[in-house]
C-alpha cells in the first residue's frame, strides 16, 4: 500500500525526521510511538501531502498517474473547521472538495455522521461542539471519501474514556477495508488495535516491526507471586530476585536473575512453609518493550 524510502525533513539544517524507511500493506494497522518531538506529526504531514519532504520518496502502490490524495484520509491531532458551518455543511464541502458525486453526497454524509455518533448533531454548527465532538467529525471527514490509507494523527486525545473506546473499535473495524496509520502517546490503546509499530525518537525510527516480534525482542520476564501470608519477610532479601515491588502484604511483583530460578523461587517457598496462592510469568506489554526501546 505505502512505501517510504529515506524520508527525511530539515529545518535550518536540523533533522526533524531523519531518513525513516516505512511500509505499510494493505488492510494493514501500524501505531506510529515516541515522546514529544520525535518526529511523528511532521511524518505523517510529509505522508498526507501537507509538508513537502526535504529529501526521500514515498510511493503508494494504487496510485497511477494521478494524485496521492484521493487514496488518502487525514486527522490531524487538532482539527480546525469554519465555526459558522454545520457539520452536514462540512461534510458535503468535504465531499465536493474530494469529488464525491451530487447524487451520492447527502445520503453518504448522513451515514458518516450516524458512523461517528453525530447523528443528532448534524445541523448544529461546529462552533458549539466540544474538543471530542470536533474529533469525531474529523474522523467523519477523513472517511469520508473511502480512503485506501487512513492517518490519524492521535486520534483519541481529545475524547472521554467511552469515546475513545469507540474510536477503537472503528479502528478495528476498518482495517478491515483499509490501511491504518496512527500516532499515539496512549501504548494501551495501541496494543489494542495495531499490527506493526514503529518507534521514533529524535527524528530516528528506534524500532520497527509486528507487535508480537517487539514483545519477543524485549522480554521483560515479570512475575507475580501471591501466598496466604509471610511473603513480604520471606522474600525481601532473595539473591535470585530483582526490580521487586510489594504489590500487597500477599502479593509481590518481581524479575529473577535467571529463568531457571523460577523453579528455585516456588522450592524454596514451599520447603519455607507458604502456601502459594497464584504465581503468573506477565506477559510483556508494550509500555515494558517500549521502555526498553526508549532507554526509559
Amino acid at each position: 500500500m505505502l512505501t517510504v524510502k529515506q524520508l527525511t525533513k530539515r529545518y535550518n539544517q536540523h533533522p526533524v525526521v531523519d531518513r525513516l524507511d516505512l511500509k505499510i500493506g494493505t488492510n494493514q494497522c501500524v501505531a506510529l510511538l515516541g515522546p514529544n518531538g520525535a518526529g511523528k506529526t511532521t511524518t505523517l504531514q510529509m505522508l498526507s501531502g501537507l509538508l513537502a519532504p526535504s529529501e526521500g520518496e514515498i510511493t503508494f502502490s494504487e496510485q497511477a498517474d494521478g494524485p496521492d490524495r484521493p487514496f488518502i484520509g487525514y486527522l490531524p491531532q487538532q482539527p480546525s473547521f469554519f465555526p459558522w458551518m454545520s457539520a452536514m455543511e462540512l461534510l458535503q464541502f468535504v465531499g465536493r472538495l474530494t469529488h464525491i458525486p451530487s447524487r451520492d453526497l447527502k445520503k453518504k454524509c448522513e451515514e458518516m455522521l450516524h458512523y461517528v455518533g453525530l447523528k443528532n448533531h448534524a445541523n448544529r454548527r461546529i462552533g458549539g461542539f466540544s474538543g471530542g465532538m470536533k474529533q469525531r467529525l474529523g474522523l467523519a471527514q477523513a472517511l469520508l471519501h473511502d480512503p485506501k490509507l487512513l492517518i490519524l494523527d492521535e486520534p483519541v486525545s481529545a475524547l472521554d474514556p467511552s469515546g475513545r473506546q469507540d474510536v477503537l473499535k472503528m479502528m478495528l473495524e476498518l482495517k478491515q477495508r483499509m490501511a491504518i496509520l496512527f500516532s499515539t502517546h496512549v501504548l494501551h490503546d495501541a496494543e489494542q488495535v495495531c499490527d506493526e509499530v514503529v518507534m521514533m525518537k529524535l527524528g530516528r525510527v528506534q524500532w520497527s516491526g509486528a507487535l508480537t516480534d517487539l514483545q519477543r525482542s524485549y522480554p521483560t520476564e515479570k512475575y507475580v507471586l501471591s501466598t496466604e501470608e509471610g511473603l513480604k519477610n520471606w522474600i525481601i532479601g532473595k539473591d535470585y530476585v530483582k526490580e521487586l515491588q510489594i504489590l500487597s502484604p500477599t502479593t509481590a511483583e518481581f524479575k529473577l536473575n535467571y529463568p531457571a530460578d523460577r523453579n528455585r523461587l516456588l522450592t524454596d517457598a514451599i520447603d519455607s512453609g507458604l502456601m502459594i496462592r497464584h504465581f503468573e510469568e506477565k506477559r510483556p506489554s508494550l509500555e515494558d518493550a517500549y521502555m526498553e526501546v526508549m532507554g526509559s
